[in-house]
């Protein structure tokens, strides 16, 4: 497949033909305190992807610009668009749908980009990968790594959730916890690649994450008996996540196999809410600290800001800010009423829709991308639940041999 690179500031051009990470000439012009300038979108020949109207059925891997390594070793992507029955019925949104990324193999939409960027090392005949992560980019990477046998470098901030960083401990990873913030340890794994080679996977420093990530895209469609949907809603921290969903359905439209892109609607923490003030005021300006119970979603200056506001007023979508009550609220709402129990980040997308509920069309199709398992995160909700106490066994029948009445664990946040 024929593809390059392309700025999203200033439209400069760059072959494929060498790993390249960021516009030569815009990734040293950033002005302080602003987003990131010089992420490169990775342009896919137009006549390829046109000629994808004439398969029967198209798979996310035609969109790829490196062939995947070993799928049936990390097997990422295929998982399941729900149709959540109680909640169309309660809400009234009659075509609602869940899109779980939780169940990738590492447990998050992660795993999306890190199996390409793991191709790409293939390609490259590279076997090590580094990069930074507050923990959920990181574990995919270290999955892949343990999956396709690649040395993974991990830099994390020692305050990430510690469930992930065991898992990538766990998968075999040389993880380094910092003593400081996400972005120390970004500029430590740039340094690192720089010094010792291999590839940096960080998140779009590297523009294969945006890539790997459009895969959810095209499941959608096909899940949707091919056709898209009017609306999607997806959790905001970097911007990666909903550039890969926009460029995703681009590619479809450009293909000729939807006629329209849907909206995108990105959601952020309050506390933590740069890109929503982007979009408002078109200032790409960063946020002085980034606070929020969501940690993957946890950012104060978003490295691919510039690109997910650029898409975001594209495709006719909006950015909705949702607080940390109300995304704990809707991480427990999707517990009682779909069995799904997601991380922080991803019912955050799901806090955006009942943010949004009343402005929104119920007969339109929508879907809600949920982007991690909620096991990953489990500190996030002890403070909402509380385990009932123990009982003697004597005491859970009574003498007639009926069963007691079982009351619902005691909640501190609103079930709804």
């Amino acid at each position: 497949m024929d593809f390059f690179y392309r700025c999203t500031d200033c439209s400069r051009e760059y072959p494929p033909d060498k790993i390249i990470y960021l516009c030569l000439h815009c990734a040293v012009t950033t002005p302080a305190g602003e987003f990131k300038k010089g992420v490169l979108e990775t342009i896919i020949d137009v006549s390829y992807l046109k000629s994808l109207k004439q398969k029967q059925t198209v798979i996310a891997e035609d969109f790829l610009p490196y062939p995947l390594i070993q799928s049936e070793a990390y097997p990422v992507g295929n998982t399941p668009l729900i149709a959540p029955v109680r909640l169309q019925e309660r809400l009234g949104f009659a075509r609602l749908y869940l899109k779980n990324d939780g169940a990738n193999p590492s447990g998050s939409l992660k795993d999306r980009a890190s199996q390409l960027v793991a191709a790409q090392a293939f390609y490259f005949g590279e076997k090590m990968i580094t990069l930074a992560s507050t923990g959920n980019a990181g574990s995919a990477m270290a999955c892949a790594g343990a999956a396709l046998g690649l040395k993974v470098n991990l830099f994390v901030p020692a305050t990430a959730p510690k469930a992930k960083l065991l898992q990538s401990v766990l998968y075999g990873a040389n993880v380094i916890p910092i003593q400081g913030t996400y972005d120390d340890a970004f500029k430590l794994s740039i340094e690192y690649t720089r010094q010792y080679g291999g590839i940096n996977r960080n998140t779009a420093y590297n523009p294969m994450t945006i890539e790997g990530k459009k895969t959810v895209a095209i499941e959608i469609f096909n899940q949707l008996n091919h056709t898209a949907p009017d609306i999607i809603y997806v959790p905001v921290g970097d911007g990666v996540i909903y550039a890969g969903v926009y460029k995703g359905f681009a590619e479809l439209q450009t293909a000729g196999l939807i006629d329209k892109i849907p909206q995108i609607v990105g959601v952020q923490a309050v506390g933590s809410n740069a890109i929503v003030r982007a979009f408002q005021t078109g200032k790409m300006l960063s946020i002085e600290r980034a606070e929020t119970a969501a940690d993957s979603i946890s950012v104060a200056s978003p490295a691919n800001g510039r690109m997910a506001v650029k898409f975001m007023r594209a495709c006719h979508g909006w950015a909705t800010e949702v607080t940390d009550k109300e995304i704990i609220n809707a991480q427990l709402q999707l517990c009682y009423e779909t069995g799904v129990f997601v991380e922080p980040a991803a019912a955050a997308a799901w806090a955006g829709l009942l943010k949004d509920r009343d402005s929104l069309d119920r007969s339109q199709k929508i879907v809600v991308l949920l982007t991690g398992i909620g096991f990953k995160d489990l500190a996030a909700v002890e403070k909402a639940v509380a385990l009932p106490e123990p009982v003697s066994p004597k005491d859970v029948l009574n003498h007639e041999g009926t069963r007691m009445s079982v009351e619902e664990p005691r909640m501190n946040a609103n079930k709804h």
